[in-house]
């Protein structure tokens, strides 16, 4: 994946695949359930289902609260956008119209199993990120650039948990 150059009104975007020994019914029924990412996950922690929705589906809302050694604690309400049982659960972050982000699992039967892939897009919306921009414009692309890597290898990790808790 190559980064370099890139702005964060470029929208950016990163994904990680593997593959799990466990059918698409099971990787579905873990990453679809918001209140379980945070089991998984360094920066993601705690996520509830909120507005009256208690599980996925489209249009339903989730909060989430994340921390960053660099950025502190914050809070996100996020929107599912995309609800495939069994193939794609998608959410934009803050409003849909103009999120701070898009995060998507994708599954697709395989082998026996399931390729599980996560993406994520930056922007167009402004987010956490754009004040450091903000306040070090000629920084831009290094801080895109770094983040993207931090999303890489947290998305990694995600992806190597989810793999181990269903093939255990």
């Amino acid at each position: 994946m190559e980064w370099t150059g890139a702005r964060y009104a470029d929208q950016p975007t990163v994904e990680v695949t593997t593959w799990v020994a466990a059918p698409p019914g099971k990787v579905w029924a873990l990453v679809s359930d918001v209140t379980r990412m945070p089991e998984m996950s360094d920066e993601l922690q705690s996520a509830w289902w909120t507005g009256g929705a208690a599980g996925p589906a489209l249009g339903a809302r989730f909060v989430g609260r994340n921390r960053h050694e660099r950025f502190g604690e914050w809070e996100t309400t996020s929107t599912v956008v995309t609800c495939d049982p069994e193939r794609v659960f998608a959410w934009s972050v803050g409003d849909p119209a103009e999120p701070s982000a898009v995060w998507r699992f994708g599954l697709e039967p395989r082998g026996g199993g399931t390729e599980l892939s996560q993406w994520m897009r930056m922007g167009p919306g402004r987010s956490g990120l754009s004040f450091a921009i903000d306040a070090m414009p000629e920084k831009e692309q290094k801080i895109v650039f770094v983040r993207l890597r931090e999303f890489e290898r947290g998305m990694t990790a995600t992806l190597e948990h989810i793999k181990h808790r269903l093939e255990a």
